[in-house]
């Protein structure tokens, strides 16, 4: 289906058409016609189905932009990816003068939120928990909202936030619109459409399915103590761009860490204990290329969606087949190919077993006398080609990612825009990813220099 052939209004199609979004994914074909009748819905696709447009693109149909009070919420499992779908939703609303979207989420302070909430916003995008406290402060007024959306529900139950979600939609106006999004669908998840939704009309994209053959599924088999040297091993033969190592400890992940960074490889850790501040740069970092391998436990590394992730590897098998099933699929998406790893010892046959009854794929047994050594002095090491620079302004700050190009790549700045990576703008921070090379002198540059005609600190982080 052609996003022209919708009921559209000519401000999202013109932005839809600046975007080169011509065709709609299977997830939109579907969905976008339903919700747009103001219908509830349950759609089960994976991350990365465009689904974010499909609920999107009909609340800015409706939204009354001259009404500056909540018309839409949307609910996710982590504040990474609350800030991807505003995101995602500012840059489809770009023709929508005045419109507001905020994000509120935990692991930032309440106060500036509040003060966003009291001035008057058309849509918001949070965590559970964050909305709960506010509607809690009643400083938002839940009466005023027309549709409600649940993204990846399944993950927010996994997090434990059921009773949460409940609340929530308990005090929202019975007349609202309700669209659950969902990768699979668990008796729970049902059991919230069948109370809390009014006749869902039900969409289901088998995605998985159509992107399986994209994924190649290998196994390097080892003994549990031989797993650190082994990842070096398998690191240094393929050589991915960006690669997520999965753990199930985050003590493993440390671990882990501390062996790639002694084999001079470009990794990093994500922890559920680190401060929000840390796992921000250390996200920001990895989306950038200035790490190339994340290392991370599935609770830290739920609402984790880099675009063109080279590989997944499965350091340990989770207990489960459904979260193998999240894992793998972040690579191997928009028609490239991906590669999942898995680590296998003798105590994970039977969650090997699991895993290939689930998914009807058996994992391709590798040779492991084919890899490279773990000699430390082995030469191929993975470097990042990317530095980050991270300055004291972002979102709220007017900061926009031409404002550093410009400060990068004019007069005062003089490097190439080939030599300018990544910028991603949060609130208060941006951060932009420059060549290795030219690192100490884009430092220096925009030390001294000025970005919007201000002075701004800048910071390497390392």
């Amino acid at each position: 289906m052609d996003f022209a052939a919708l009921p559209l209004a000519p401000p999202l199609l013109q932005v839809l058409e600046e975007l080169e979004f011509k065709t709609a994914t299977p997830i939109q074909a579907q969905s976008i016609p339903v919700l747009l009748q103001g219908q509830d819905l349950v759609g089960q696709a994976q991350t990365g189905s465009g689904k974010t447009a499909a609920f999107t693109l009909p609340i800015l149909q409706r939204v009354r932009l001259g009404n500056r009070r909540l018309q839409a919420l949307v609910l996710c499992p982590t504040r990474e990816l609350c800030a991807q779908v505003a995101g995602e939703i500012r840059r489809l609303a770009r023709r929508l003068p005045g419109l507001q979207v905020l994000v509120l989420a935990g692991g930032q302070p309440i106060r500036p939120q509040v003060d966003a909430l009291e001035k008057g916003a058309h849509l918001a995008v949070g965590t559970p928990g964050r909305i709960l406290d506010l509607l809690d402060r009643e400083v938002l007024d839940p009466r005023t909202l027309a549709t409600v959306v649940l993204d990846e529900a399944d993950r927010m139950l996994d997090m434990g936030f059921r009773e949460d979600m409940e609340r929530i939609l308990s005090v929202t106006p019975a007349s609202r619109q309700t669209v659950l999004f969902s990768a699979t669908f668990p008796p729970d998840i049902e059991a919230l459409s069948r109370t809390f939704q009014k006749k869902p009309v039900r969409v289901t994209v088998e995605e998985a399915a159509g992107t399986a053959p994209d994924i190649r599924q290998l196994r390097y088999d080892c003994a549990v103590e031989e797993k650190p040297e082994l990842l070096v091993r398998i690191l240094r033969q393929y050589q991915p761009g960006s690669a997520i190592v999965f753990c199930n400890h985050k003590i493993e992940v440390s671990n882990v860490k501390k062996a790639l960074t002694e084999a001079g490889m470009s990794a990093d850790g994500l922890q559920g204990d680190l401060e929000q501040f840390e796992r921000d740069r250390v996200m920001a970092k990895f989306r950038n290329g200035s790490t190339r391998v994340l290392i991370a436990t599935d609770v830290a590394g739920r609402g984790i969606d880099v675009e063109a992730l080279d590989a997944v590897i499965n350091f340990d098998l989770p207990q489960q087949p459904e979260p193998y099933v999240h894992r793998i699929g972040r690579t191997g998406r928009a028609g490239r190919a991906g590669l999942a790893i898995a680590l296998i010892t003798p105590r994970d046959t039977r969650r090997l077993d699991d895993i290939e009854l689930t998914t009807g794929v058996k994992l391709e047994r590798a040779d492991l006398e084919a890899l490279p050594s773990a000699d430390p002095r082995n030469a191929v090491k993975l470097e990042a080609a990317w530095e980050t620079l991270c300055i004291s302004a972002g979102r709220k700050d007017k900061m926009r990612p031409g404002d550093i190009l410009g400060a990068l790549t004019g007069e005062a700045g003089g490097l190439s825009a080939s030599d300018v990576g990544k910028i991603e703008i949060q609130d208060r921070l941006s951060y932009v990813a420059v060549a290795k090379r030219v690192a100490k002198v884009a430092f220096q540059r925009l030390s001294e220099g000025r970005i919007k005609g201000r002075k701004a600190r800048i910071e390497r982080v390392k």
